[in-house]
């Protein structure tokens, strides 16, 4: 784009700027979305500028924009970001000692295999009760029945030998 053209649309966008961020909030009910609306409405009026300039259809270009842009992001709510009150992911605990995972490995082995695959799959690989139940072929009260037991045997046997676990309890 040449310069003066690069200039007319910078004064276009700073003067319409607060009244097109307002369209957009009436189509879309939200502050932030309204503003992301308007950025994809104004790239679009950038890269077609001069075609659009020359028709003197700036305002009816950029509103067209935004309808299309707020009824697509309706249409298709897979691509839009949902705000959450609290975030799934969790810090990463502290790695405990080599010496605790070697422990915790060594305890783990001796868990009879099928109590072995569901902590595996429910504490390491953190999946729920019906996915672990998928995964083994099995119901979700085998499951949690297999979680308990299995527990319990990694307790015994990590009780059975506390020099081996240096926990702070």
């Amino acid at each position: 784009m040449r310069a003066d053209a690069d200039e007319e649309f910078t004064a276009y966008a700073a003067a319409s700027a607060a009244r097109l961020r307002r369209t957009a909030y009436l189509l879309c009910g939200d502050w932030q979305r309204a503003e992301d609306e308007l950025q994809v409405a104004l790239v679009k009026l950038y890269l077609s500028w001069n075609r659009v300039r020359a028709r003197g259809a700036l305002d009816a270009f950029v509103r067209k924009t935004l309808v299309r842009g707020v009824v697509d992001e309706h249409r298709r709510p897979w691509r839009r970001e949902r705000a959450q009150a609290t975030l799934a992911d969790r810090p990463m605990p502290e790695p405990l000692p080599v010496e605790d995972r070697l422990a915790v490995r060594d305890a783990l082995a001796l868990v009879p295999p099928r109590q072995r695959a569901v902590l595996v799959l429910r504490y390491y690989e953190d999946c729920d009760v019906a996915e672990t139940a998928q995964l083994i072929g099995c119901s979700e009260g085998t499951v949690k029945s297999q979680t308990a037991r299995g527990l319990a045997r990694l307790r015994e046997l990590l009780a059975a030998d506390p020099a081996a676990m240096n926990w702070e309890k």
